[in-house]
């Protein structure tokens, strides 16, 4: 294993936004051809609980590996709204919802 640790994606304040990313650096010995994962960390910030980490539909992956430097955490909501369309009887999707404050995120690459 290379290394591992832990980052914050942060989505701003109320209302937020629908993706966030998080650069992570000081990692010399990072390759082009590393293997990088990334993942919600069940742990709370000052925005969400543990279990909110828990239920939250949310892709974290991780990419754009730069040898001798890091790598990037990209945070996306996956979840969608949907309400009742009246007129057509039918169930619209309206919007992706966003998401607001802070989210830990473990990583780890080899």
């Amino acid at each position: 294993m290379g290394a591992q640790g832990s980052a914050v994606l942060d989505f701003g304040a109320f209302p937020g936004k629908s993706d966030a990313s998080v650069a992570v650096t000081g990692q010399a010995a990072i390759l082009s051809g590393s293997l990088v994962e990334a993942w919600i960390a069940l742990v709370a910030t000052a925005d969400h609980s543990a279990d909110e980490h828990l239920v939250e539909e949310m892709t974290v992956r991780a990419g754009n590996i730069s040898a001798g430097t890091g790598f990037t955490i990209y945070g996306v909501n996956d979840d969608m709204v949907s309400e009742p369309d009246s007129a057509r009887s039918k169930v619209t999707t309206l919007r992706e919802p966003r998401l607001y404050g802070l989210w830990n995120v473990n990583w780890v690459w080899n």
